[in-house]
């Protein structure tokens, strides 16, 4: 089992951004941090790195129900969505495999969940 879904699409950065940001949107996520590891990366070690961006995506309800079936879940919270450049114009897409994460868990209540959570990053991946 692979632990993401990808995608490689065309696009400005920004554009592409914006597009997984409302991709996110529509399956009731929210974008709850952004981690531009290219600045980082820059500030912090004087690198210059390819265009790269952490998004720590959320779907409230499913969040709540995952904490309610296993409280330390949240050390696996939010579920991560990458974007970065594989060249000019073109960028790869991935999320975190919520199922591939969890397998440590032995949780009949959060497998539930997981699967439905898998089920729309699969989904939003595959229909950008």
């Amino acid at each position: 089992m692979k632990y993401y879904f990808n995608k490689t699409i065309k696009g400005t950065f920004e554009e592409v951004i914006a597009k997984v940001t409302q991709a996110l949107k529509d399956e009731g996520f929210g974008i709850l941090t952004e981690i531009d590891v290219t600045a980082t990366f820059k500030e912090k070690l004087d690198i210059d790195f390819k265009k790269y961006r952490i998004l720590g995506a959320c779907n409230a309800p499913y969040a709540h129900k995952a904490l309610l079936a296993e409280d330390k879940i949240g050390t696996m919270l939010p579920c991560n969505v990458i974007v970065q450049e594989i060249e000019e114009g073109v960028y790869e897409v991935a999320a975190v495999n919520p199922m591939a994460s969890m397998q440590a868990v032995v949780n009949e209540k959060l497998q539930t969940v997981a699967e439905e959570i898998t089920a729309k990053l699969e989904g939003i991946i595959k229909n950008l």
